[in-house]
């Protein structure tokens, strides 16, 4: 048999020769040692070493959207259609598109494998904002402000090298001929179009300049799970084209109108209730039930499925459609296997939006784990961990590398479906594995089911470089705990000298979380339907430290929050993959009191409370709400620059714990052992190093924190370390100890202190200590 292939220069095997059933010799592919960009562009910086294909969708003098016209809002008003088509994201899509097309551009990434260590080595600390909540200075749009040069000479200094910028593309929905505002934060997009609010194309285009003449990267965002209620969705219910194609929508027949509810005066649809989902069920229009209804609130979403109101067709048909929303009616779900795949081009041409004209470097993908849904012989419909979802997550993830991106992913599912859909999908996943086990360790002052949740993800192959470890974001504290509360409730774990299932474990871990956090302990705190807690950092630490007056905080007090703030940071910041923090965690946000945000309360969403307005940069001293109208809320720690002047602050801390992981190469290191620990406050991580970056040895990096309020101190110990190895502190450099014949080192631990350590074997050259005496 002749070899077929070819090696590159440092003998890595680039292909593989295979032998097919007929005897045809083919060539089958194996991932070379070094990725193409690095080969070709070795001395570029790694944010910019991938060739980026360009497009533009709208000049930069492009004209405004088209006012509101007059007549009927309804398919039999062609002025209407028309107004409509210039508005959808799918005819967007399909301008762009053409521009990606047969260029030479589109072949010079490698993109069918996600790769997690790039993304990480491209944008290791991000700052996540929120849009609606940054208080500007007057006259500058939220993405002007963002773009300012001091703002990140001032991310420089603490050691973010990237910024997701949040949801700013128009969203919310169209009644009429009026646009309605958003109805779940702007995750219910409508246009390509940058939102006026936000700030303009240019301003989006200057921003990525910026960042990158600062060494950073902007990160944007994209759904594929779903839009809002705009121009695509009022085509698709007026059955133009093949705009229904785009949904989970399906057309019900006048005779069986009674089966849906009444849509009330004012609404555009009508949530059903379990009987009629069960009845259109029965009858074959719908798949039913699905395995959970996120976001459940009696009266208000009871099922996943809504019916529209009667609706005038461009045919001149009158229609009533039901269509799937996992989420919010707002927000009606995009279906990834219809024929004529209207959805998947929607999506796409949106990523190649924001990658290719914008300039961003990486996207989210939000709601991306319930991209396909199937009816079950018994029980609800298969509705998550579905193959259909790998499999749009692997065309998805694909094309952003193609075009030279990253993607990274929100799932709230089980470790091994996090894990699958990681292998062909996103190059990065959120984590909700340790998020929950890290706030609850903080509540409790015990580490054991953080500990179960770390071993429990190394178990079953998640790579901690894999995932985005997170602080506060526009979200819940979710304790919906769903790998133990679903996939494995029956299972028997080790929890607290007992033997207790998934199922039960999860029951208990709500329970400990809703009573340290909420109600007289924290009244501040409040719960977000069956999700979880709205809260800030500095509230789960309030908290969990017993107070439950924020206003009767004193310094001592701020300073002991700020201590357990930077120990939640050491967490996430000393392991590998991504750390992201939020203004709310950098300037130690408290929640907005309930009456300051009480008509954003009405629907049942609690989580508006800890989204309150900050002045990053102190740009707007005397401002009372954001532009958005959000209220300022209290910020414990102060501005950035007033931070950055006082070598005590959060931020100067924080900058040294970042400095630690950047010197380190923390975030790119494989983690190997969670050790059992000497005290239930503590915990233990323990890391490889690259043998690339030390001479081929073997240098693990040791993290070692306290969870608790009381000083602590005992041994710690794994079967990885090697006896008489010197332990060193990584942030002084100072030498700590040696390890000792039973693989052991002592340590000792102030309230919510941590420690990163550094075992690294002497040269040879050099004395070892060893137990003999001279």
């Amino acid at each position: 048999m002749n070899e077929v292939g070819s090696t590159v220069e440092d003998g890595a095997e680039a292909s593989v020769a295979v032998e097919a059933a007929d005897g045809v010799e083919i060539a089958g592919h194996e991932p070379t040692e070094i990725t193409y960009d690095e080969q070709r562009y070795d001395s570029r910086p790694r944010a910019l070493r991938r060739p980026r294909p360009q497009a533009r969708l709208r000049g930069t003098d492009a004209p405004p959207r088209p006012a509101a016209g007059e007549g009927p809002a309804d398919g039999s008003n062609p002025e209407y259609v028309r107004w409509l088509l210039v508005q959808s994201m799918l005819q967007d899509a399909q301008k762009i598109s053409r521009q990606f097309s047969g260029q030479a551009s589109m072949w010079q990434n490698p993109y069918a494998k996600p790769d997690p260590r790039r993304a990480v080595d491209t944008a290791a600390v991000w700052f996540t904002a929120y849009p609606i909540s940054l208080v500007t200075r007057p006259g500058r749009s939220f993405l002007g402000s963002l773009g300012d040069p001091e703002l990140w000479e001032a991310f420089q200094r603490i050691g973010i090298d990237a910024v997701h910028t949040g949801p700013v593309k128009s969203a919310g929905g169209l009644d009429g001929w009026r646009q309605t505002p958003s109805v779940d934060g702007h995750f219910d997009r409508i246009s390509t179009e940058i939102d006026p609010m936000f700030g303009t194309e240019g301003e989006f285009r200057h921003l990525c300049e910026v960042a990158a003449e600062h060494d950073g990267s902007v990160i944007d965002d994209i759904v594929p799970g779903h839009t809002g209620k705009g121009a695509d969705f009022r085509l698709a219910e007026m059955a133009f084209q093949d705009y229904p194609g785009i949904y989970h929508m399906v057309e019900i027949p006048p005779e069986c109108w009674n089966l849906l509810p009444d849509v009330p005066p004012g609404h555009d649809a009508a949530n059903l209730d379990a009987a009629a989902e069960a009845a259109l069920s029965e009858h074959g229009y719908i798949i039913g039930q699905l395995q959970r209804v996120i976001f459940y609130a009696p009266g208000i979403k009871e099922t996943n499925w809504s019916a529209t109101r009667e609706v005038v067709g461009v045919d001149g048909v009158t229609r009533r459609w039901v269509y799937l929303h996992y989420f919010k009616q707002g927000q009606p779900s995009v279906n990834w296997l219809d024929p004529s795949f209207a959805g998947m081009k929607l999506v796409i041409g949106d990523a190649l939006h924001s990658l290719g004209d914008l300039g961003t470097s990486a996207l989210r993908l939000d709601a991306n784990g319930f991209l396909g849904v199937e009816k079950s012989v018994e029980g609800p419909a298969w509705s998550e961990g579905h193959p259909l979802s790998e499999a749009a997550n692997h065309l998805i993830a694909g094309m952003v590398r193609k075009v030279g991106g990253f993607t990274f992913q929100e799932l709230n599912l089980t470790i091994e479906d996090i894990r699958d859909t990681s292998e062909v999908g996103a190059d990065l996943s959120y984590d909700f594995i340790t998020r929950p086990g890290c706030q609850h360790a903080v509540a409790t002052g015990d580490t054991e089911f953080l500990r179960l949740c770390l071993r429990e993800a190394l178990s079953l192959g998640v790579d901690p470089a894999s995932l985005v470890h997170a602080l506060q974001n526009h979200d819940e504290l979710t304790y919906e705990l769903v790998h133990w509360a679903t996939r494995h409730a029956e299972d028997e774990y080790d929890y607290h000298g007992a033997r207790i299932t998934g199922g039960a474990l999860a029951e208990r871990i709500r329970a400990d979380l809703v009573e340290k956090l909420t109600g007289e302990n924290g009244p501040y705190n409040l719960v977000f339907t069956t999700n979880g807690i709205a809260c800030t950092s500095a509230s789960v630490i309030a908290a969990s430290r017993g107070h439950r007056d924020l206003a009767e905080l004193t310094g001592e007090d701020v300073e002991q929050i700020k201590r357990a703030h930077l120990l939640m940071a050491m967490f996430n910041a000393w392991q590998p993959g991504v750390f992201a923090m939020s203004g709310w965690d950098l300037l130690g946000m408290l929640p907005l009191p309930v009456e300051s945000v009480k008509p954003l309360l009405s629907s049942g969403d609690t989580r508006w409370i800890e989204r309150a307005a900050h002045d990053l940069m102190g740009v707007a001293p005397e401002a009372t709400v954001s532009a958005s109208g959000v209220p300022v809320g209290r910020s414990l720690y102060g501005t950035i620059p007033e931070q950055l002047a006082d070598e005590g602050s959060f931020a100067n801390r924080l900058s040294e714990v970042l400095t630690v992981r950047r010197d380190h190469k923390i975030a790119t290191a494989r983690q190997i052992d969670i050790p059992p620990v000497a005290h239930p406050s503590m915990l233990v991580m323990v890391h490889a190093l690259d043998p690339a970056d030390h001479d081929g040895r073997e240098v693990l990096q040791v993290t070692v924190l306290n969870f608790g309020a009381e000083t602590i101190e005992g041994s710690v110990r794994s079967e990885h370390f090697t006896p008489r190895v010197p332990v060193r502190d990584m942030t002084s450099g100072a030498e700590i100890g040696w390890v000792d014949d039973l693989k052991s080192f002592g340590v000792w631990l102030a309230p919510y202190a941590g420690l990163s350590l550094l075992l690294k074997p002497a040269d040879p050259e050099e004395d070892v200590r060893t137990s003999a005496t001279a």
